[in-house]
């Protein structure tokens, strides 16, 4: 056979796109793996991101560096696919002509007969995983976003919201939990839209109650809750499903009026702080993440310093940010002067991760003492890697387990990967835990 290698970049919906892809191409092609080097591979796919200024310039700079690998003929044909293209396809194919082929992140179809296979619709629920024996997997259940955020491209890229039937969301569920899959982090642009195209109302907790039945699965974890005309009901789904982890990740970009209006967020500060309140209340112990763009036209040093205060108030468990990034085509671009300059935003960026740094460490502190139920998601340098409900994969800490042979009867480290524990927390810093088995 011939082979085949993927190269993805970007966020995870970009690699549940890419082991649907290989599901759909396997029979034609030896999967090599992302991280295997290899002399030379007869196909070479970029699954690219075009999100914000970083991200593309990441993406342009790993093709470049593939077409210097065609050049030395260590790869046959270079694909480059995904959300850089779909943004810029117009533009791409003239700048770089060395590509073979360039397809959209919405073109799975044409990209899988392009790569001479046979496109299988009965198909579309099955995937190649791709993260080696992790017991988690991304699970996109809708497409696109009808939101038109002033600073967002997404819309642009990924075009409307577009919702995954239950039934195929449920058999994909049963086909990973059939394969060792304990957890699914629910992913989506927006995914408390979800099944407002298709069932005519907000949806998410219908689906969660549906994929609670699934044999196998343990945890289900939510993730791109958009604040307005939040989903209450998937907060009761939360607070007595045993199943749903205590864990909401919902960006809300800002807390300032002016600011909140300008994103065209549909929010303002109140209704920000009140969801907030309700949510912990509602759902006592929860673990809340989100996500908060400093530097966005219209704030001044007023409405960053309210930014800050929120940021004190509130005290999110997890929180990451960045700098605003004008990005070409968005109503931001169009109508806003980008006139704060770069190093105030990475000032402004650098103060409010100093105080999470601080809340992070003193929430992992408090933990000290209690015991917890962890996920093993892997066994390194003796170490258990594990997670607890309240920590999602690949973007927030670890909870770190040494593991003896007296400690397990025995039972090899690697054996344990995808197993439930009980373990009382040890220590902690602002970022991973250690903890002993009980």
């Amino acid at each position: 056979m011939p082979s085949l290698q993927v190269i993805t970049l970007g966020c995870s919906k970009n690699t549940v796109d890419t082991e649907h892809l290989l599901f759909q191409v396997q029979d034609s092609y030896e999967l090599v793996p992302e991280e295997e080097a290899r002399p030379r591979v007869d196909v070479l796919l970029i699954n690219t991101c075009g999100f914000i200024g970083d991200a593309k310039e990441q993406s342009i700079q790993t093709i470049l560096a593939a077409v210097e690998r065609k050049k030395e003929g260590k790869v046959g044909r270079l694909l480059v696919f995904g959300c850089l293209s779909e943004r810029y396809k117009e533009d791409l194919p003239s700048l770089i002509p060395e590509v073979d082929g360039w397809f959209g992140a919405r073109e799975l179809r044409p990209l899988v007969e392009a790569l001479g296979c046979a496109y299988r619709p009965d198909n579309e629920h099955h995937r190649v995983l791709t993260q080696g024996n992790r017991p988690y997997a991304f699970f996109k259940i809708s497409e696109g976003c009808n939101r038109r955020c002033s600073y967002c491209a997404i819309p642009l890229i990924r075009g409307p919201h577009r919702s995954v039937p239950m039934e195929m969301l449920v058999r994909e569920a049963e086909d990973l939990a059939a394969r060792g899959i304990r957890e699914l982090v629910i992913i989506a642009q927006d995914t408390t839209y979800y099944g407002l195209d298709l069932y005519g109302h907000r949806a998410l907790a219908d689906l969660l109650r549906k994929l609670s039945a699934v044999e196998g699965i343990e945890w289900l974890r939510i993730h791109y809750s958009y604040p307005a005309d939040f989903p209450e009901d998937v907060l009761e789904e939360m607070a007595h499903n045993p199943k749903v982890c205590r864990y909401m990740d919902i960006p809300l970009q800002h807390v300032s009026d002016r600011v909140l209006e300008k994103m065209h967020r549909h929010v303002d500060g109140r209704w920000t702080r009140e969801l907030i309140r309700r949510m912990r209340e509602k759902v006592p112990g929860v673990a809340l993440r989100t996500t908060l763009i400093v530097g966005h036209p219209g704030e001044g040093e007023k409405e960053f310093a309210e930014l800050m205060d929120f940021v004190r108030e509130s005290r999110f468990q997890r929180m990451g940010a960045f700098t605003y990034s004008e990005e070409e085509g968005t109503y931001g671009a169009r109508n806003y002067r980008d006139s704060i300059s770069g190093r105030t935003k990475q000032k402004r960026l650098d103060s409010l991760m100093e105080i999470q740094r601080g809340i992070s460490l003193a929430y992992n502190q408090s933990r000290i003492g209690t015991e917890t139920r962890v996920l093993v998601d892997d066994f390194a340098d003796g170490m258990l890697v594990c997670r607890s409900e309240f920590e999602s994969p690949e973007v927030d800490g670890e909870i770190l387990v040494k593991y003896t042979a007296e400690s397990f009867d025995g039972v090899e480290p690697y054996s344990l990967v995808g197993e439930f524990l009980r373990v009382r927390i040890t220590s902690a810093d602002e970022y991973d835990l250690t903890a002993e088995v009980i």
